[in-house]
């Protein structure tokens, strides 16, 4: 646990009682501040006091005794309306922060040279924050990842030389972290998303930017509009790591693909030399040009860790008696071969013979649909389907030659059969269950080399499970359960 020191004296309201509320009251109890806790579910405030957190009702306290609001990322700071908590403490002058904010200052007063990798972007940022963890432990070092994967922030070490926090921050969190000041800011990209909670694109834009705003380098993504003009307006070329996957124009990227090969642009006063790091097409857990990108961001952030090092701008102490090196090009390609991905993001679940079953159950909508898709040539027995997001998948037209059928579940059923029918084999299935059994008995019997079975609903599951985690647990289950199934293994040459 991360000791909140910066705090001790002060009063202090939290709101929202989830894993990262309860973290923020413990550490901020130990650091030596007075606590007082609430939540609108009673739940979340039973929780509190079985672990010996103060509670009262927020809606009755005196607001001025409070130096800090440690709020919740899932309530609202600015849209539609500002939280209620949120209007009594701009009445009393009371700071609104998250967790996350608690961390950057005890950072801050405590080891401000110690290693922090923060990352955000619309699509993509968990497997970069995972990816990006797991390359830095397999250099030898010690790595604590949390933020919004995984561990509440404040239940990580604290940070310390010898140990690199890698984090992933949503819109929510940055909002609520007005000091975050990393060591590395990564923006992978920014597309239209949460603009209930942000008002208008450019807002979110902005608030993705913040991260990059007093980081000591920054690793952004130059494939769509928005990214590209917040790396241009990067007016310190030395802080900029880019990256694109092969569609931006004007700057010069420091790491760049070629179809899923990853180069590396290196310069040494007037010389420039270019090196391939490794070729993605035979590590099936990074399959496909969204995880090209999300390899890339990666891989920035580990040169922008290792030259700020090199200046004397972060510390850096291997375990394991490895060496203090992050930029290994042999050892960074190992990693990304190892690399095992994250449960229901075109997740390998195993084979049957020549056919592979994928589980992307993550992909709750047709823009995430479309990169699993996306990575599969043909052969495709989609199973598709839930509770549908607005717009269909009429945007996937160009894709509906890849599919060889489709299996249809859920609510959408209906819907997606009626966009799929002219143009692909569809058969609308009563269950998973019955979707699985289906798709990989016609799986088995296609003439294609590698017959795939996807499972990328494209749809929320609230119609049929209570989020999608569990929903690609179900189907992980019945793939397992099919005779003839062996797992894959992570990396795995094919």
């Amino acid at each position: 646990m991360i000791r909140a020191t910066t705090f001790a004296g002060k009063q202090v309201a939290v709101f929202g009682l989830g894993g990262s509320g309860i973290a923020a009251a413990h550490a901020l109890v130990a650091g030596g501040a007075e606590v007082v806790c609430w939540d609108d579910r009673e739940a979340g405030r039973r929780r509190a006091v079985s672990e010996g957190l103060a509670t009262a009702d927020l809606q009755q306290m005196e607001w001025s005794q409070f130096s800090s609001l440690v709020l919740t990322p899932g309530a609202p700071l600015t849209h539609p309306e500002p939280h209620w908590t949120v209007h009594k403490a701009h009445q009393c002058g009371v700071e609104v922060i998250g967790d996350i904010e608690i961390f950057a200052r005890q950072r801050e007063a405590v080891c401000p040279n110690a290693p922090f990798i923060a990352i955000t972007g619309t699509n993509g940022k968990s497997t970069t924050t995972a990816l990006t963890a797991h390359l830095l432990h397999q250099l030898g070092f010690c790595v604590e990842m949390g933020g919004n994967i995984g561990r509440a922030m404040l239940t990580l070490d604290p940070p310390a030389p010898e140990r690199i926090h890698v984090v992933e921050m949503s819109s929510y969190q940055i909002d609520l972290t007005p000091t975050l000041r990393p060591t590395v800011g990564v923006l992978l990209n920014i597309t239209p998303d949460h603009l209930d909670r942000h008002g208008t694109l450019a807002h979110y834009s902005e608030v993705k930017e913040r991260l990059l705003r007093d980081a000591n380098a920054a690793a952004v993504g130059l494939d769509d509009k928005l990214t590209r003009a917040a790396a241009e307006r990067i007016s310190d070329s030395h802080r900029l790591y880019a990256f694109t996957i092969g569609e931006s124009a004007g700057l010069i990227p420091r790491l760049y693909a070629i179809g899923p090969s990853l180069f590396v642009h290196e310069t040494d006063g007037s010389y420039a030399t270019s090196e391939e790091i490794a070729n993605l097409a035979e590590i099936g857990s990074l399959r496909g040009q969204h995880n090209v990108q999300n390899a890339l961001a990666a891989l920035a952030a580990v040169r922008a860790l290792q030259t700020l090092a090199d200046r004397g701008g972060a510390s850096l102490t291997a375990t394991k008696n490895e060496r203090a090196l992050l930029w290994d090009v042999k050892r960074l390609a190992a990693g990304l071969a190892s690399f095992p991905g994250l449960p229901h993001r075109m997740e390998e679940i195993g084979r049957a013979g020549r056919v592979l079953f994928i589980n992307d159950s993550k992909a709750t909508n047709a823009e995430a649909a479309e990169k699993a898709l996306a990575s599969f040539p043909g052969g495709i027995h989609w199973i598709a389907g839930g509770q549908a997001k607005e717009g269909g998948i009429g945007s996937l037209a160009a894709m509906f030659p890849r599919i060889e059928k489709a299996y249809l579940i859920g609510e959408a059923a209906e819907q997606f059969t009626a966009t799929l029918a002219p143009h692909v084999p569809c058969e609308q299935s009563a269950t998973l269950q019955q979707a699985v059994a289906s798709a990989a008995a016609n799986a088995a019997a296609s003439s294609v080399a590698e017959p795939v079975v996807l499972f990328s609903p494209a749809c929320a599951s609230f119609d049929q499970y209570h989020n999608f985690e569990i929903r690609g647990d179900a189907f992980r289950n019945l793939v397992m359960a099919l005779q003839g199934i062996s797992t894959v293994m992570a990396g795995a040459d094919r």
